[in-house]
């Protein structure tokens, strides 16, 4: 059950734009000379707003065989079980930002490994980073994004909970792997790089 309750204001911010950010004319969606694709122009001083996809980067915590998962304590998924990720941020690496993540939902100290998998999620507009970690002490300190956090062996994996279709798949694969040796000393584990096409509210 939540301990609190969901955000009355979450609002995701639209894609869309119907302004532009130089100069506040309306925008006009046309395809650009030399260009292959509707784009957002702004034809008072001919701004051309792209949109790209956005990163979502996390981490993969293992502490002595046990997973670290996060409960939300935002939308989307509020109460809802994940590894810690989020959004990338301007400025920072895919590593730099799945570390803060970690810190900033967790409040978990890790060392960061390998990246793992790589998930296209076109229907959202992202593609998802995920890394291994170790965390190097259990104790734990879950910022205002999470209601707790909290290590789960393989047996108890809150899989009914779990809040979105790329953290499933990364756990399937990582449980998948660790059957097969794959992360034994020595070994190297395999990145996997595939694509998750659901409808939004089942990324």
């Amino acid at each position: 059950m939540a301990t609190q309750p969901a955000s009355s204001f979450y609002f995701p911010a639209p894609r869309a734009q119907k302004f532009c950010s130089q100069c506040a004319a309306h925008i006009t969606y046309l395809t650009p000379p030399d260009d292959n694709r509707l784009r957002a122009v702004c034809e008072s001083c001919g701004a051309v707003h792209y949109q790209n996809p956005r990163n979502v980067v996390g981490v993969l915590p293992v502490w002595e065989d046990k997973i670290l998962l996060c409960r939300r304590g935002i939308e989307p998924r509020y109460d809802k079980w994940t590894l810690p990720a989020g959004f990338m941020e301007l400025g920072e690496t895919t590593a730099q930002g799945a570390m803060r993540e970690t810190q900033e939902e967790a409040g978990a100290q890790i060392e960061l490994g390998p990246l793992y998998t790589v998930i296209d999620v076109p229907h959202a507009e992202q593609v998802h980073f995920f890394y291994l970690a170790q965390v190097l002490s259990p104790d734990l300190a879950p910022g205002p994004e999470s209601l707790e956090a909290r290590f789960f062996t393989e047996d108890e994996i809150p899989w009914p909970e779990l809040a979105f279709r790329t953290v499933i798949t990364t756990l399937e694969h990582y449980l998948e792997d660790k059957k097969h040796g794959h992360f034994k000393p020595g070994a190297h584990p395999p990145v996997h790089y595939y694509e998750v096409s659901l409808p939004k509210r089942d990324y």
